[in-house]
């Protein structure tokens, strides 16, 4: 079986680059395309090369490849997939629209939607300045193209995957389409739990306006008694910088051993984004580490509140500076409630492993219902649980009546 794995980007590591090498991981003989390739930390690709498409070579692609959204999905359709019984695509934005046969089995792994180009297009015109004017009649048309064009896409996808309920309802009102969720997968392994913390509180994401570091920084800049550290680069570094007070410290781009001490020294671990599931919470929880987070998406499904059995964190309402407030000050009063050991075990549940597992069954599933009875273990002998008799042995059902994913929407 020829397998092609499809990926939208590759400029820098992230919660989708880490599903891709879990994706690698279960397929190690796949064929790896990708519309760009910059990516300097190679592990994620576990040493395989990468088929990039033309904007790989356009004026500015390394470090203005956004700017070329309305071309990449002319990129992702020229991607020549014909050869390939298997196409897996890993989605955040373009890389679920690739072109496959009728004899092809397609599934795609979805992180995210291009929801400017859907319920946040408003977001993001008013963000961009694109409120009025030649650009915004401009972007408007480019924006209209691509949510045609994305809906449209999901008809040739045999099985679609969410990373989160949140995502699974959103695709549901937007592409007409059930969806498997399958959670992200946290290597536990790499963090080690930490019972002692320090005096500081931490935030690590990627400087774009919809993750609201702004935000963050302006709470803490209204409690100055306490430390906030700030980990991440972006197009906002420089107006993140400007506004950070004497207690906020903005540390930019860290390595992972950086940032993996400072997310298990922290107090807790501050989130402030609308996403649909982000691995950083999860990751500060690996450590044994709080966190507080904006009560909406995929927070709701990683962070156990207090008041609930084993709560990990707390939540704030609304992306406003009184409300952040708030909700650092609960966590302050009931932080003897959340223990480290707690948010281990939260973190755990959504390990490599699980997630292999999780996946590899969906892929059997799908395969056997598109009327193709291969056995599972000619998908690769690292995935030899999946076979009926191991089936039987780990879940405690029968390939034939093996129920749908626990995480089914």
């Amino acid at each position: 079986m020829k397998v092609a794995i499809v990926h939208d980007w590759l400029v820098a590591p992230g919660g989708a680059e880490k599903v891709l090498e879990q994706i690698i991981e279960c397929f190690p003989d796949a064929d790896v395309f990708s519309v760009v390739d910059f990516l300097e930390d190679r592990r994620p690709l576990a040493g395989r090369p990468v088929t990039t498409s033309f904007i790989q070579r356009l004026p500015f692609a390394r470090t203005r490849y956004r700017a070329y959204l309305p071309l990449m999905p002319l990129a992702i359709e020229r991607f020549d997939l014909s050869n390939y019984d298997l196409i897996i695509t890993s989605s955040r934005a373009v890389a679920k629209g690739a072109v496959v046969g009728p004899d092809q089995t397609h599934i795609s792994y979805v992180h995210s939607l291009m929801r400017y180009a859907w319920d946040l297009q408003h977001q993001y015109l008013r963000e961009s300045n694109l409120v009025s004017g030649p650009k915004s009649w401009a972007a408007r048309v480019v924006l209209h193209y691509l949510r045609g064009w994305d809906a449209q896409s999901s008809n040739g996808i045999d099985r679609l995957i969410a990373n989160s309920q949140s995502l699974a309802g959103r695709m549901m009102k937007m592409y007409r389409r059930h969806a498997v969720v399958i959670p992200p997968p946290v290597d536990v392994n790499e963090f080690e739990l930490r019972t002692e913390k320090d005096d500081f509180y931490l935030t690590v994401s990627r400087m774009v306006p919809h993750k609201r570091v702004d935000l963050i920084v302006e709470t803490f800049n209204a409690t100055p008694q306490r430390k906030l550290i700030v980990i991440g680069d972006g197009p906002q570094m420089a107006s993140v910088r400007a506004n950070a007070g004497p207690n906020v410290t903005i540390l930019g781009y860290q390595p992972f051993g950086v940032l993996k001490d400072y997310l298990a020294r922290a107090r807790a671990f501050v989130f402030a984004a609308e996403e649909d599931f982000d691995i950083v919470p999860l990751e500060a929880q690996a450590c044994g580490t709080p966190v507080i987070a904006f009560g909406k998406g995929g927070a709701l499904e990683t962070v156990v509140p207090v008041g609930d059995p084993h709560p990990t964190g707390v939540f704030f309402a609304r992306q406003t500076v009184v409300s952040m407030l708030d909700a650092i000050d609960r966590f302050e009063r009931l932080s003897a409630y959340i223990t480290p050991a707690a948010c281990r075990a939260n973190a755990e549940r959504f390990s490599a492993r699980v997630f292999r597992r999780a996946f590899m069954a969906e892929v059997t599933r799908t395969i056997a219902a598109g009327g193709r009875h291969r056995s599972a273990v000619e998908l690769g002998d690292r995935v030899e649980w999946a076979r009926p008799d191991l089936a039987t042995r780990e879940f405690g059902w029968a390939d034939d009546t093996a129920p749908k994913s626990s995480w089914e929407h």
